[in-house]
Order: structure tokens, then C-alpha cells, then sequence
């Protein structure tokens, strides 16, 4: 989905207030769901979640926490729900056979960098991830789903955006109210910079809770000086508009679409009419990749781009004693 922009305009919007007594509803029922005990995998849990609907980075998170957690001597295995994917699961992604269609994009991406699976039921979901040799299961979001028990969440926060206008689906942004949020948080990863991230850091040093603070940096410079038509179907698509300006390139036009949109050949022949006008390059995100035709991706270009810490050295010693392994 698009969030609508009333979710960025506060609290005191006329469909906010409206739409106010269903959000109280649903973050009432996902709160009630959160407090649920989960089961033991048999392994260490790492979660990476976020309070709210959409993107804030938890995809490249998740592949920064993964390489500590192999710093540190383990094999980790990635858990997804495969949002976006019909298959149910559990089973092991295989970049070379599987579809974003089949099991989600963001699997597709984590599959490149360690054994992937995707699962509904996450505690076979991590049964799998042991069974493929995995001592720790890194949850691809999952801090609202209490079905698996986890020895560390961290919530990744857009430093630009926070957390909208602070009210639960559908009234605004959030999966439930942040007070009954906190509880289940074990440190914060804000991305970027801004405002509504400072207060939310603030908040949590106030709960004596890790902040870690990080930016998406862009793998190499190649599209620097090429005029492009940039078009992209994740959470905060601006966002990355606003990257490939900074990476030099000459933004010529840009076209957003839902987040986890599966294009289809209208999409594409449209943006290949565009780029054709515009006499520009078609430019895209490794998320929005993955979910292209095969035989259309060839003529496409991607940004690829990883989350850097700024103080990464923390993060790996609160992974060390989640662990287990002391201070």
C-alpha cells in the first residue's frame, strides 16, 4: 500500500480523528497479541522490526546485523514472513529459482548473503533455519508477531519520518500504540537524520535502552552524471529519489508506486516509453529488481545501498551478551 499523507499531517486531521476509533481497535488487539509468550527456537533470536507500517530499513539492517553476527563466529540464517510471496513455507529461498511472487523480495535479498528462509509460522520457520546448519536466526521484522521467542529486537526508526503522526493503522502509521511497543524493544536504530528521529532517541536513552545510530551509504558512484528516470515501489520511495540525486546523477523524472508493487508489462512499457522521451536512463532500487521480468531488468540499472553504524563496536557487544558471550 501508499501510506495516504494524512498520516504525516498529525493527529488533529479530519480522517486521522475519524479513522481514530479503529486505530484504538487494531493497536488494542496487536498489543493484547505482543504480550503472548513465544516459543524457544533452540537458537539465539535477533529481531529487527519497526513500530510502524512501511519502510525504515529493515531489510539492510538486518544484512548489517548478520555480518556482526558472523564477526562474532556465527552462521547465521535469516527468518522472513515473505511478505508479498504466496508461499506459505517453510522452505529455503534460492535466489536462482524462486520469484519475488513466490516468496517476497526482501528474502530474495537476504538469500545473497546467507541462508534465507520464509515462513508464516516462524518457530518452524526457525526450525528450518537450524536445520540448515544456522547457531542464530536473524527475523526480518517480526517485533509485533510473539509466536517466537526472541533474545534481542531492535527497532529501526527513519530518522526523516519517526513515526508519522504518532496514531495506530488506520488512523496513522503505527502497528500499535509506542507505550506498549517499548516494552518489547531491547535497543533503537535510527536511520538518517531528523527531528522526529532525535525525539524517539531521546526516548529511548530516557527507558535506558542502546542507540545506534545509522545511514544507508551507496555502493560505488556509477550512475554519477547520468540523466535518469528513477521509479521505485518500497516504503519511502522519496527517499530514494533523494539518494540517487546525491549520488550525482540528473533525476530527469521519478514515478512511485505501492510499496512491494509487482510490475507488470503495462508498468514497464510505460516508464520504457518515459525514459525514451525524456532521453534517460531507468533507474530503480535491488528491492524493486528482484520483482522485474527477468527479460526486463537486463536494460535496467539499480542504486545499491548498505546500512553503515556509525558506532557498529556497540552494537556488536550487546549482540556478544544476547549471545551469551559476555560483556
Amino acid at each position: 500500500m501508499r501510506p495516504p499523507g494524512f498520516w504525516a499531517a498529525g493527529a488533529d486531521h479530519p480522517a486521522a480523528r475519524c479513522l481514530a476509533p479503529l486505530g484504538a481497535a487494531y493497536g488494542a488487539l496487536v498489543s493484547r497479541r505482543m504480550d503472548r509468550p513465544g516459543v524457544a527456537a533452540g537458537c539465539p533470536v535477533v529481531c529487527l522490526g519497526n513500530f510502524t507500517l512501511g519502510g525504515a530499513g529493515k531489510t539492510p539492517a538486518a544484512l548489517a546485523v548478520a555480518a556482526l553476527l558472523a564477526d562474532l563466529g556465527r552462521a547465521p540464517a535469516f527468518l522472513s514472513r515473505g511478505y508479498g510471496g504466496r508461499m506459505a513455507g517453510p522452505v529455503q529461498v534460492d535466489p536462482e529459482q524462486h520469484t519475488a511472487a513466490e516468496v517476497g523480495d526482501e528474502p530474495l535479498l537476504l538469500a545473497r548473503r546467507a541462508p534465507a528462509v520464509v515462513s508464516r509460522d516462524r518457530p518452524a520457520g526457525a526450525a528450518l533455519c537450524r536445520s540448515l546448519g544456522a547457531d542464530a536466526v536473524v527475523m526480518d521484522d517480526g517485533l509485533q508477531n510473539p509466536t517466537l521467542a526472541k533474545d534481542l529486537s531492535l527497532a529501526v526508526v527513519d530518522g526523516p519520518a519517526g513515526l508519522g503522526n504518532g496514531l495506530p493503522f488506520p488512523a496513522g502509521p503505527l502497528r500499535a500504540p509506542l507505550a506498549r511497543q517499548w516494552p518489547h524493544v531491547s535497543g533503537l536504530i535510527v536511520v538518517g537524520d531528523g527531528a522526529a528521529g532525535d525525539v524517539l532517541a531521546r526516548e529511548a536513552e530516557r527507558r535506558g535502552l542502546p542507540v545506534y545510530r545509522a545511514r544507508l551509504v551507496r555502493d560505488g558512484d556509477a550512475l554519477a552524471g547520468r540523466r535518469c528516470l528513477a521509479f521505485a515501489g518500497i516504503g519511502r520511495p522519496e527517499k530514494f529519489f533523494a539518494t540517487l540525486a546525491e549520488a550525482g546523477a540528473e533525476v530527469a523524472g521519478t514515478r512511485a508506486f505501492p510499496d512491494h508493487h509487482p510490475y507488470r508489462e503495462r508498468d514497464l512499457a510505460a516508464l520504457a516509453a518515459e525514459a525514451r522521451r525524456l532521453g534517460a536512463d531507468l533507474v530503480t532500487t535491488e528491492k524493486d529488481a528482484v520483482r522485474l521480468p527477468p527479460d526486463r531488468a537486463a536494460g535496467i540499472r539499480v542504486l545499491r545501498v548498505r546500512l553503515v553504524l556509525d558506532d557498529a563496536e556497540a552494537l556488536r557487544r550487546q549482540l556478544r551478551r544476547a549471545l551469551g558471550g559476555g560483556p
